[in-house]
């Protein structure tokens, strides 16, 4: 098994990446590459690795969804009390990764986080299936539970509670979060592992400075 896993190998030959090619703001860029992905049919290209690290360096990763983006950062949404919550609030710095294998693509963006607007994460829950509403009163995320019947329960005595809502208030543990980036890579699968990596970097007046990194 080990040796058949060390024997899977994809040659990159989708295209290449240079610096021409970008667009000066990265924010634009990945708006176009996202357009790009949407059009590739690529299952929730939206889905991105999220991760985090504890004050004292302890790393963790998981997939969540990225729900907005703009010149501003990029937004997804959580428990606060879960363990990506947690870990954000006290080690405001995060990456997102995202990998797009039918376009052989891959963005890494890093910067700092904080809490979006209760505003904007009230109009954010309310906008979801009533089904997802109920789901982010139901789940203590992330703490240990005894079975499944326990989520089943609470999930059903919260359907009888709001059979009536349409809309259900939004719980003062559940909101978003954004990611205000530092640097963006791009990076571009090609052959022999010599892959294209051109990198924003934020200056201090606001201007992004691009580099090409070594694959």
């Amino acid at each position: 098994m080990n040796q058949s896993v060390a024997d899977l190998r994809q040659d990159y030959t989708f295209a290449g990446l240079e610096p021409t090619d970008l667009n000066p703001n990265p924010v634009k860029q990945f708006e176009t590459w996202f357009k790009q992905a949407l059009l590739s049919e690529i299952l929730e290209p939206n889905a991105m690795t999220l991760a985090t690290a504890t004050p004292d360096g302890k790393p963790s990763a998981r997939i969540v969804l990225l729900k907005g983006f703009d010149e501003r950062g990029f937004v997804f949404y959580t428990n606060y009390e879960s363990q990506k919550g947690k870990q954000l609030i006290a080690n405001p710095q995060a990456e997102l990764v995202f990998f797009w294998d039918r376009l052989e693509r891959q963005i890494r963006i890093e910067g700092k986080v904080s809490k979006v607007s209760p505003t904007e994460s009230d109009a954010y829950f309310q906008s979801r299936p009533k089904s997802s509403q109920i789901g982010a009163w139901t789940s203590n995320q992330s703490q240990v539970i005894s079975s499944r019947e326990v989520l089943e329960q609470k999930q059903q005595e919260l359907e009888s509670y709001y059979a009536e809502a349409d809309i259900l208030p939004r719980p003062e543990h559940w909101g978003g979060f954004r990611l205000e980036p530092e640097t963006i890579e791009f990076w571009q699968g090609r052959p022999s592992r010599l892959h294209d990596r051109l990198v924003y970097y934020l200056q201090a007046d606001g201007t992004w400075l691009i580099k090409r990194l070594a694959p």
